[in-house]
């Protein structure tokens, strides 16, 4: 029998995110706070569809929002790994790395009793280190690397990446990888951000981004007997009225 899943995942970044870009002002912050108000909507329509999801979750979240964080976990979601204060994993050493996983762990382990199975790289940008650290504390999926698009696969590690040369593929680990993309992000494609060398756009319909996915989950029963797409949503994002 043909299997196919969407897994509803939200990356509940809140101020995080924009504390990561240095965005400390009070109105960047303001906008990750909007994201608690979108996690109570979100949380109150997955409950009226009887709804499981994900929510990739910064150690910094779970400390500064505990009681809609422990929420989430007591109306039987997931709470995964996400960071501590939304720090890509590639713009830090590795003992830096695992500090900031072991401390974001712990704020799950808080909240829930226990600690994450599932880890999502902040801005899907892993470092050499981070698929090693995760089988070493015991993660059991990633969800960062786009190597796939609808079928999971087993992360490796050790690869050799030089200009010039032919890759080295290193070994498979036990990590599973269940691929994101871009194309099924809301961010991007939703909210409207200007840097001093960067402007995201941002701003399209609701309708168009909607086709654009059903589309997607269309052409997976198409071609194949099985496969998982695994949307990511951000509160502060798909909170607002015309994205819910």
């Amino acid at each position: 029998m043909a299997r196919h899943y969407a897994c509803l995942c939200f990356d509940f970044d809140a101020m995080s995110l924009w504390i990561a870009r240095d965005m400390t002002t009070p109105t960047p912050i303001s906008r990750g706070e909007f994201g608690v108000i979108g996690t109570d909507r979100i949380l109150r329509l997955l409950a009226k569809y009887k709804i499981r999801a994900t929510w990739f979750t910064p150690g910094h979240t779970l400390e500064t929002y505990p009681e809609i964080s422990r929420r989430i976990h007591e109306e039987g979601h997931e709470i995964a790994a996400h960071g501590y204060t939304h720090e890509p994993p590639a713009t830090v050493s590795a003992e830096q790395e695992e500090a900031i996983l072991v401390r974001a762990n712990e704020a799950i382990r808080k909240v829930t009793g226990a600690p994450a199975k599932g880890y999502r790289s902040p801005s899907w940008d892993l470092s050499p280190h981070t698929v090693d650290l995760l089988v070493k504390h015991g993660f059991l999926y990633d969800s960062s690397m786009m190597g796939d698009d609808y079928t999971p696969y087993w992360a490796r590690t050790g690869d050799v990446i030089r200009a010039g040369a032919p890759a080295k593929l290193g070994p498979r680990t036990s990590l599973v990888e269940l691929c994101p993309s871009w194309s099924w992000d809301d961010f991007p494609v939703f909210e409207y951000l200007r840097m001093p060398t960067y402007l995201q756009q941002g701003l399209r319909r609701a309708g168009d981004v909607l086709d654009n996915w059903v589309d997607d989950f269309t052409y997976m029963q198409g071609i194949l007997d099985w496969g998982v797409i695994p949307y990511t949503f951000h509160p502060q994002v798909s909170g607002r009225g015309h994205h819910m």
